[in-house]
């Protein structure tokens, strides 16, 4: 029986959640060098001189030597990969960035750009001794053009605050992330970030009007235009967007914020089935058109096992598959009359078996909380493998029992939730400690599963660390080869974020 919501509201801040979980665990993760066995480069050691240098530009404070201090820099989010960087740079400025980088180029010296450390791929830690350039002080917003929605900021602003600062213009940012409480926009850029969203305002690509950014030489490109068209030649920002920080570090975004939606509301659905979900969304498209501006999926163990190990609410009984669809409009009336003849009709088909409906913003808050905290619930206890991917639709939930029959007991969990909307399914693998035996089992079966799908191993959460030996499965010899020359071209030296993304060659 569909409902309005009635439960008493938990608030949990993503934020809290994330970082709950991150430090949960005292345990140091393996080094990611011997853990993957990966060779150091030929890159220069960090000397006495050099910090001196570093200091001379910052100042005493913004230099950080200390191991304490150091170590979380040196550890993903996910407690997967652990670097030996001895040296944290927090520039304020882009001629900072600049004056690093042409140093660093000429001595040779590795570096790895990271933003608000909560990728889940290993690319912004480092894994040798690279220096790490953390932006979180590049934190300024420079103009908000309400007019034509453009934001210019400096890349290590916080999502969250951002987006609450163009609310209270009327705006919002075009993209919503589990970790927006955390992550840096400059980040965001980098790594091509999709989140909960991309459904109705696409992807950064797309959103991302203009940048700055630094290469790896000192030279500042600047491409900072805020207008949306400008078909002045090559697109150089697409250069930066989703590089991971290989090609250039951003320091500088500006980007298009749509208008804030009147009217918005949120559905919570119990489906039987993987094939009904698939038959709600094209239901959704058909019947709520323009306003719809999310539709994810979680199956059962996803939803269990995040109610259980964060204790947060479940607003509706336990079901095979839940659907969340969230709808923003101008008409609350007019949003409403199609909202509840989708409803409606579907509740009668069967194919919402049972659910909740709101449009207050704190229930709102609690749904979408329970949701994006499924990564964070997963670090609970053991350890996790995560996988992003984009598989065609009508096979985006087959991965997941192929995965759960070939690990059998070797797995505490296997489950699968994601962006129905846009074909990003997410899996995580729970076991008890990590093994070579279980990895075997894993990689690259999955990989080889997507490729030939015609998928993508990376939906949105790029390739980083862990990925590069398996980019051929999405990307053809000749495509890799251009990428290899633009690196040749940017960054001959191969002194940004070294041994992410691109395979190493023989």
């Amino acid at each position: 029986m569909l409902k309005r919501c009635k439960f008493i509201v938990h608030y949990v801040s993503k934020f809290n959640v994330f970082e709950q979980v991150r430090y949960a665990s005292q345990i140091l993760p393996q080094f990611s060098a011997e853990k993957y066995n990966v060779k150091r480069k030929n890159f220069s050691n960090v000397q006495a001189a050099d910090v001196s240098y570093f200091q001379s530009i910052l100042g005493n404070d913004r230099v950080l030597t200390d191991r304490d201090e150091v170590l979380p820099f040196n550890i993903d989010w996910i407690r997967n990969c652990r670097g030996q960087s001895q040296v944290v740079l927090k520039p304020k400025t882009t001629q900072e960035v600049s004056e690093i980088l042409a140093y660093c180029n000429k001595k040779r010296l590795a570096v790895c750009p990271q933003g608000g450390n909560t990728g889940l791929v290993g690319g912004s830690v480092p894994v040798y001794d690279e220096i790490v350039i953390n932006l979180m002080l590049m934190d300024k917003i420079i103009t908000l053009d309400e007019i034509s929605g453009a934001l210019v900021c400096e890349a290590g602003c916080v999502l969250e605050n951002l987006d609450n600062y163009v609310r209270g213009h009327n705006l919002i940012m075009p993209l919503d992330l589990g970790a927006k409480g955390s992550c840096q926009i400059g980040g965001n850029v980098s790594t091509n970030a999709g989140g909960l969203r991309l459904l109705r305002y696409g992807n950064l690509h797309g959103s991302v009007l203009g940048l700055e950014a630094v290469k790896a030489d000192g030279t500042v490109i600047d491409c900072l235009r805020s207008l949306k068209k400008d078909n002045t030649g090559y697109h150089l920002k697409h250069l930066f967007i989703g590089s991971e920080g290989t090609l250039g570090i951003v320091t500088k975004v500006a980007i298009h914020c749509p208008v804030l939606p009147k009217a918005a509301t949120l559905g919570f659905f119990g489906i039987k089935n993987f094939e009904n979900i698939l038959e709600l969304y094209k239901s959704a498209k058909s019947s709520l058109g323009e306003i719809l501006s999310a539709f994810e999926m979680a199956d059962n163990l996803a939803i269990t096992q995040t109610v259980k190990n964060l204790n947060l609410p479940n607003p509706i009984s336990d079901y095979p598959f839940y659907a969340l669809v969230e709808t923003h409009g101008s008409n609350e009336v007019h949003d409403g009359e199609k909202l509840s003849n989708f409803l409606n009709k579907e509740m009668e088909s069967g194919l919402i078996m049972d659910g909740t409906v709101t449009s207050d913003p704190a229930k709102m808050q609690t749904i979408w909380n329970l949701r994006e905290s499924i990564a964070a619930s997963s670090l609970v206890g053991g350890y996790v493998f995560k996988y992003d991917v984009s598989i065609p639709q009508k096979h985006y939930y087959d991965i997941v029992p192929m995965l759960k029959q070939r690990l059998g007991d070797k797995a505490s969990a296997v489950f699968g939730y994601g962006h129905i909307g846009d074909g990003n399914i997410h899996i995580n693998i729970s076991v008890p400690q990590y093994t070579k035996e279980v990895v075997s089992l894993i990689e690259p079966f999955i990989f080889e599963e997507v490729s030939k799908l015609k998928g993508s191993i990376s939906a949105e959460h790029g390739i980083g660390f862990r990925k590069p030996q398996f980019i051929h499965y999405s990307k053809e010899p000749s495509a890799l080869g251009l990428m290899r020359d633009l690196k040749q071209l940017m960054d001959p030296n191969g002194i940004l974020n070294p041994y992410k993304v691109l395979p190493e060659t023989n």
